[in-house]
């Protein structure tokens, strides 16, 4: 099976940082709405893994 060529949305945002001007450029994937929800959900349980670990044993 051939995977096709991933499309991105670009989003620039420009700050000042004290004397210097950053330039951040967001890219993202422009995925099929099924493609998007599995994505979401595979990182919201990573995230919700490392958070778990990391919370375990720091309660009051």
């Amino acid at each position: 099976m051939m995977q096709a060529q991933v499309k991105y949305e670009s989003e620039v945002k420009t700050a000042a940082f004290g004397e210097r001007t950053i330039t951040i450029q967001n890219l993202t994937p422009v995925l099929p709405p099924k493609e998007r929800d599995k994505r979401k959900r595979e990182i919201e349980q990573s995230l919700f893994d490392v958070f778990s670990k990391y919370a375990t044993g720091r309660r009051g």
